[in-house]
């Protein structure tokens, strides 16, 4: 299992930025061309990742103002932060054209405002501000990604992005479960958390039957549904501590499971690609 999601401990992803550097090591021996192709390919996951980053942070920053798993949720934050920190860096080694240069930089702006406010004790107010700026950042690394996925000009790079989108959905379910203990009467929410349950399941029938596939993919995708069975289900029960305790443990495993699949996708663009 990828350790990109794994955020159980720091370490993890001090070790996917290990691999991150070594690949890059490796970029720097392929003809300009090549690099280029391949950058676009890691650069649609990694920008795309903010926006499960932006909902993770909020999903964590909500658990600890309830109380839940206070000890998991404080892993999750600080390791989400520092992903976030290492993407901007990672994706900062390349030059990349005025117009995507712009919509990054506006992703940047959205996620240092959205670290400050977690860097504050969490307040019921608190966690309905970082969710709001949460969902900005997660609008900026969405544009960014589409605006990216366009300039890879390959039918693969929408299938990175799916599966991205599967991965950011997760956590947002998880974040809205949260919120809807801290603000039971808001039906905004509860058409929110249905809606995106709605887009989950299309996604998975989208990937499922796109033409690219492999049987590393295939495998995940089972994967993917099975654990979205077990995280709909806990999604279904009262926002009360044992329900609580239910979606953050089952949103944890969905998340390793996507990014895991995301990832697969990333590799099938590069073939693609290079």
């Amino acid at each position: 299992m990828d350790s990109l999601f794994s955020f159980g401990s720091v370490q993890a992803g001090r070790r996917q930025a290990l691999r991150a550097g070594a690949a890059l090591t490796l970029l720097a021996a392929l003809p300009l061309a090549a690099q280029a192709r391949l950058a676009i390919a890691t650069a649609i996951n990694r920008t795309a990742r903010n926006r499960a980053l932006s909902q993770r942070i909020a999903k964590a920053y909500a658990q600890l103002q309830l109380g839940v798993l206070p000890d998991r949720a404080r892993d999750v934050l600080t390791t989400a932060r520092q992903l976030v920190r290492n993407g901007f860096k990672e994706m900062g080694q390349h030059e990349w054209p005025a117009d995507i240069g712009k919509l990054l930089a506006q992703l940047h702006t959205e996620a240092d405002k959205l670290d400050s406010l977690v860097t504050q004790a969490p307040t019921k107010d608190g966690v309905l501000q970082v969710s709001a700026q949460a969902d900005r950042m997660l609008d900026a690394a969405n544009t960014a990604t589409l605006a990216l996925e366009k300039l890879a000009q390959a039918g693969t790079a929408k299938l990175v992005n799916e599966a991205g989108h599967q991965r950011w959905l997760s956590q947002r379910l998880a974040k809205n479960y949260n919120l809807r203990a801290i603000s039971p009467e808001d039906k905004a929410l509860r058409e929110q958390l249905q809606a995106d349950a709605q887009a989950f399941r299309h996604g998975m029938d989208m990937l499922a039957k796109a033409p690219i596939s492999t049987p590393a993919i295939r495998t995940q995708l089972e994967l993917a549904q099975g654990q979205w069975m077990f995280f709909d289900a806990a999604l279904q029960r009262p926002s009360d501590t044992r329900g609580l305790e239910a979606v953050a443990t089952t949103s944890e495993r969905l998340i390793e499971v996507t990014n895991q699949l995301t990832d697969l996708y990333e590799v099938a663009l590069k073939e693609v690609l290079g």
